[in-house]
């Protein structure tokens, strides 16, 4: 497999997204950009299954919007909206992100190992046959899924921490699913949101997606898998509908 390294020290974005495309039109399979400090963009909007871009530092905003089939691996820290819009691939992020992971994102997954921001997966949707994923290893802050018109949202609470402590998770939300491992206070729940427990179908769902989590990062699936978890959706297609005046 053909590999480049690219040295992002003092690089303006711009010449180093650069530099990735010009790598991919020439065969690169595998891009390792050392010394990323903010850059953005990194990886938006390419299009190809079989590129793995290996990032050591910490991405700028918007890391993979628009993607559709790349693998994009975060050796540190991630800023805001990573996975923005994105449509295909996988973003695996070791450590943790700012707020509003997997904004409007359609497709692919994206891990964060540890902890998100604000408005995590906020837009989400499910587009035909892709069904975008985001697992948080540990906790996402308020508004989780808001506005959520499909797919899955998974929060484990690794190392102790609580997964959810804010409100307005599921905010409006009117489709797809957020699973957390343990209960949720009712009081964090957003308008137009509910909680039940887990079904054994539900469970199988999101095992494999647990799996493969654990497996990106090292960690042992077996006490994740042997967890009770609560399932929150919607409670109507249309939470708003009271909201507006129809003729």
């Amino acid at each position: 497999m053909s590999t480049t390294t690219i040295d992002a020290n003092n690089l303006h974005y711009t010449p180093l997204n650069q530099q990735i495309r010009r790598a991919i039109a020439d065969g690169v399979k595998e891009i390792v950009i050392n010394n990323v400090l903010g850059q953005r963009f990194i990886g938006d909007g390419l299009r190809c299954d079989d590129v793995t871009i290996i990032v050591n530092g910490i991405p700028g905003g918007d890391l993979a919007m628009f993607m559709s089939g790349p693998t994009i691996i975060v050796h540190g820290n991630a800023d805001h909206a990573p996975g923005n819009t994105m449509d295909k691939g996988t973003v695996i992020i070791h450590g943790s992100a700012g707020d509003a992971v997997a904004h409007s994102m359609r497709g692919g997954k994206i891990y964060v190992r540890d902890n998100i921001g604000y408005r995590g997966g906020i837009h989400m949707k499910r587009y035909l046959e892709k069904r975008p994923i985001l697992v948080v290893g540990g906790s996402a802050r308020a508004f989780l899924g808001e506005s959520m018109a499909g797919g899955i949202i998974i929060v484990l609470g690794l190392k102790g921490v609580e997964p959810i402590s804010e409100q307005g998770v599921g905010s409006g939300i009117h489709g797809g699913e957020i699973f957390v491992r343990g209960p949720i206070d009712e009081l964090y729940l957003g308008s137009g949101a509910r909680q039940a427990p887990i079904t054994e179908e539900q469970k199988a769902l999101i095992r494999p997606i647990i799996e493969d989590f654990a497996k990106s990062f090292g960690i042992d699936a077996a006490p994740l898998l042997a967890s009770d978890y609560t399932r929150i959706a919607a409670t109507s297609a249309r939470p708003f509908a009271n909201k507006y005046t129809w003729e």
